[in-house]
């Protein structure tokens, strides 16, 4: 009977049931008829039991198979492979756990390259649980985190285009990741700090003293960005902001009186508390600016000299101290306007009657505007106008008479009384415009004459030349061409003296080979006095080695 129900157990092929089979043979005593079949059986079932706890660990259940594989009786012959088999599965087992982990962190920083290299590492793992369904899901993970990498780097380039339009974008787009996606934590990260940088953007708006802009952007921060209290915070003291914005003692205790409603522990508490600090710091100096504007509304000089004085008194540590010397600095322009426009008025009625002595009346005038007024800049420039007419009514007879000499035909003369007009006067440079053009015209006039005069020389020349080449004996041909060439000219004349130089070469030539068959050596000095610009010096020089080669025989 216990055999028989071993056996049942033993058929159903689990480690569980092989190891009641075990326990049910192995209860014999050691002198039953059955032990040597039950030690028998006990080592096939231990076997059975290994090889299904080796099936297990690759099935993914390590623990469940070192539990089965150490159950295995210690007479068993399978018992002495136990531990080196478990050794060998914690082996793998650590080390596969060891590359996922690679894998995943991997994944977390957006190194897909990595995460796969890491993933195919779990191929080559003597597991099959490894080798197919942590790596198929590994695959998965990496595929989807790849996705949503790819989602996140596009919101972070969104982020960065800047824009509250691209930031929304931005956030949307990170929202849509998958909180199974390693990227997961990166996403909402990046989301809150999108939310952030809309947080600035209102407050850039804030700056710019645009309550409305500052609330409706921070009002589009959404509930993902988790800033829902700094959001809250905000608002309160963007409203308590704006009542800062009236320049009044009231305006700034409203504004504390907002702030103050933040406690400790609200994200901008501090902050708060900051900008509350300020304020009680300003209080008095805006009540010294309220009094010194009340005072400036006067308008005389002696109501903003005393709204001066009075804004004087906020010190150089109060945050309104560069609102008070902007302030200051306004009025006293208003002050010196005020004294010193009756000055350039009267210069101006003294340079409107436009003769030499009005101007320097109105030029004596605008100099009482001295340095640093705020009027002296335009003081100079009426100053700068008026000595400008001054040295017109001055040189204008010079450039008059200077161009009456031009139209004359006196053009040197003009350019001398011309430049009687010097640097930096008011018509110098209409002067020397026009001492360039008469310049020109001399030059051109100059250049006429010299190639007038060249052209009659080389007509001179010519004719000397024609004399000389008239007798038609060598010599005078040849002192005729060195004639002809003493003057380089143009037109038609050098195209004449160029004729005749060739028609005079042509005749040395001809005389040079009529001598040649009874006097080499004369035709050859004859046919050497031909120039080398003439038609006739190649042939020439051909004849020469003809002849020279002929008196060598």
């Amino acid at each position: 009977m216990r055999f028989e129900c071993a056996r049942i157990a033993a058929s159903k092929q689990t480690a569980k049931d092989l190891l009641e089979a075990i326990a049910l043979v192995d209860g014999l005593p050691s002198d039953h008829p059955m032990r040597p079949e039950a030690n028998r059986l006990i080592e096939l079932w231990s076997q059975e039991v290994l090889k299904l706890a080796e099936e297990l660990f690759h099935k993914g259940k390590l623990d469940e198979a070192i539990a089965a594989a150490r159950k295995i009786p210690a007479k068993a012959t399978a018992h002495k492979l136990i531990e080196e088999r478990v050794k060998r599965w914690q082996t793998i087992w650590s080390k596969a756990e060891g590359i996922y982990r690679k894998a995943e962190a991997a994944l977390r920083k957006r190194d897909w390259k990595l995460a796969f290299q890491m993933a195919v590492q779990l191929l080559e793992l003597d597991n099959k649980y490894w080798q197919t369904t942590k790596y198929d899901q590994l695959n998965t993970l990496i595929n989807i985190s790849r996705e949503d990498g790819n989602k996140l780097y596009e919101a972070e380039r969104l982020a960065e285009w800047g824009g509250l339009t691209n930031l929304l974008k931005a956030i949307k787009l990170a929202d849509e990741i998958r909180p199974q996606s390693y990227v997961y934590q990166l996403a909402q990260q990046a989301i809150q700090k999108f939310g952030r940088k809309m947080m600035d953007f209102a407050q850039v708006a804030l700056d710019r003293r645009n309550l409305s802009e500052a609330l409706d952007i921070v009002s589009q921060i959404p509930k993902k960005a988790k800033l829902e209290e700094e959001v809250r915070d905000f608002t309160v003291l963007a409203n308590a902001q704006s009542r800062v914005w009236q320049d009044t003692v009231v305006g700034l205790e409203a504004a504390i009186s907002q702030a103050q409603r933040l406690r400790p522990g609200r994200p901008l508490y501090t902050k708060a508390q900051q900008l509350i600090a300020r304020w009680q710091a300003e209080i008095e100096g805006v009540a010294q600016l309220e009094r010194a504007r009340s005072l400036a509304q006067g308008g005389t000089v002696g109501d903003l000299l005393a709204a001066i004085s009075a804004a004087s008194l906020v010190s150089s540590t109060n945050p309104r101290w560069n609102e008070a010397q902007s302030e200051m600095q306004k009025w006293q322009t208003e002050a010196e306007t005020i004294e010193d426009r009756p000055i350039l008025d009267i210069a101006d009625q003294y340079a409107s009657r436009g003769d030499m002595n009005a101007l320097q009346a109105a030029i004596a005038q605008a100099s009482q505007v001295s340095t640093g007024r705020s009027l002296y800049p335009e003081a100079q420039g009426k100053i700068n106008q008026w000595t400008r007419q001054i040295q017109q009514i001055q040189d204008q007879p010079y450039l008059d008479q200077a161009r009456a000499y031009a139209a004359a035909g006196n053009l040197q003369a003009a350019i001398n009384v011309a430049e009687r007009i010097r640097p930096g006067r008011a018509l110098y440079n209409e002067a020397q415009a026009d001492v360039s053009s008469w310049s020109r015209q001399i030059r051109t006039e100059v250049a006429r004459v010299q190639a007038q005069a060249a052209q009659a020389q080389a007509q001179q020349n010519l004719q000397n030349a024609r004399q000389a080449a008239s007798s038609g004996q060598p010599n005078g041909l040849a002192n005729a061409i060195q004639i002809a060439s003493q003057v380089s000219t143009s037109g038609a004349v050098q195209t004449e003296i160029d004729a005749a130089i060739n028609e005079w070469s042509w005749q040395l030539l001809s005389i040079a080979k009529d001598q040649a068959g009874l006097n080499p050596a004369g035709a050859i000095a004859i046919a050497q006095k031909i120039p080398s610009r003439a038609a006739a010096h190649a042939e020439a020089q051909s004849q020469i080695q003809i002849w020279k080669q002929s008196m060598k025989q």
